[in-house]
């Protein structure tokens, strides 16, 4: 399994904006570039702004450039907007679905817990974070884990409201995904159109 392994902060100082979903990120005190340079004017050219808003796309979701270029060509084969195309297959990431529902307190906790195998999808064990869950799917946690301290913690200081496009029982530890995100159901603060062009080229 391939990730990130690197400075945590270091994206969030490179794109200007806290993507590492930690209470304190350097990005506060330090708005600008890391390195000897970062203070220095840089010229905003279109393609450092495509670039760097894929980048933030990426490190927000934890997906590396192979994956996430996999995913792009498969939202530009998929009828509809390719933007919303993209957005829409990220969101259905198994991770991403556990850190919505408030299961987890971020999305790298989320990753991490169905890694380790605490999450069942429809009753089966699902290991894969990237695996893609689909409409009426019905996301539990395993029976043995139902009380993990991290688990709980996380429904408890819960600080994001539940899209509304799935429904969750925090006492079940249950997760009922109703319908695949539209694009103004997603909060995620991206222009995918600007990653379209980028990949366009």
């Amino acid at each position: 399994m391939a990730r990130y392994t690197g400075p945590r902060h270091k994206a969030c100082r490179r794109a200007r904006t806290p993507l590492c979903q930690s209470k304190k990120c350097p990005v506060d005190t330090r708005p600008y570039p890391p390195g000897d340079h970062g203070r220095g004017r840089i010229r905003e050219s279109d393609y450092l702004i495509q670039l760097r808003e894929k980048q933030k796309l990426r490190t927000m979701y934890g997906v590396l450039e192979k994956q996430f270029r996999r995913y792009y060509e498969l939202s530009d084969s998929q009828p509809g907007i390719t933007g919303e195309n993209l957005l829409r297959l990220l969101e259905s990431r198994l991770d991403n679905v556990v850190w919505r529902s408030g299961l987890a307190a971020t999305r790298p906790q989320a990753r991490q817990l169905v890694n380790h195998g605490h999450f069942l999808v429809n009753g089966k064990k699902v290991d894969i974070p990237s695996y893609r869950v689909r409409a009426n799917d019905v996301v539990t946690v395993k029976e043995k884990s139902k009380d993990l301290v991290a688990i709980q913690h996380s429904i408890e200081s819960l600080s994001h409201p539940v899209p509304d496009w799935m429904s969750v029982d925090h006492d079940a530890r249950k997760v009922e995904v109703r319908d695949l995100p539209r694009r103004d159901q997603i909060d995620t603060a991206i222009n995918e159109q600007l990653i379209v062009e980028l990949y366009s080229k």
